[in-house]
């Protein structure tokens, strides 16, 4: 039913909450299912802020730095998905660029995704409508199953 799986992380460990899900569904599923798990992070800031005297202003990142964000991603997911391997699942990894809720909808498509299972902050009111929600918009949006798993408040203080 679930031969492949989209897992959106963005790096923290807030959104890693829906990991050990993945890994007890594929547990259940491996042994007679070949899973395959595919890992994103999107890169989503392009540029970055330098302040000098009470002044901010915005600079892009080169093209070698955003060379290494990507990489540095890449050794993330490749880290995260240590966990799934162990439990039989082909982990795939891609990093893209650009926002991440578009990103996401479109790995989705570009892999053809069973299930979409992703961490959602819990953010509520201003900060909810200040920052948006990544997975809000991929529940609204998409059309593929989503699993949504709350992060814990413990995994926000780790």
């Amino acid at each position: 039913m679930y031969d492949r799986i989209l897992v959106p992380l963005d790096g923290s460990k807030l959104g890693e909450a829906a990991l050990p899900h993945v890994e007890g569904l594929v547990a259940k599923l491996s042994p007679g299912t070949k899973v395959e798990v595919t890992l994103l992070r999107v890169v989503s800031s392009l540029s970055h802020y330098i302040v000098a005297g009470g002044e901010a202003v915005q600079i892009p990142y080169t093209d070698k730095e955003i060379e290494q964000l990507k990489k540095d991603a890449a050794d993330y997911l490749n880290k995260a998905g240590e966990g799934l391997r162990k439990k039989g699942a082909v982990v795939k990894i891609v990093v893209s660029a650009g926002r991440a809720a578009e990103e996401i909808l479109k790995a989705t498509d570009e892999i053809k995704a069973d299930l979409v299972a992703m961490s959602t902050h819990g953010r509520s009111g201003l900060s909810r409508w200040a920052f948006g929600s990544v997975a809000d918009k991929v529940l609204r949006v998409g059309k593929t199953p989503i699993l949504m798993v709350r992060a814990s408040e413990e995994a926000a203080k780790v």
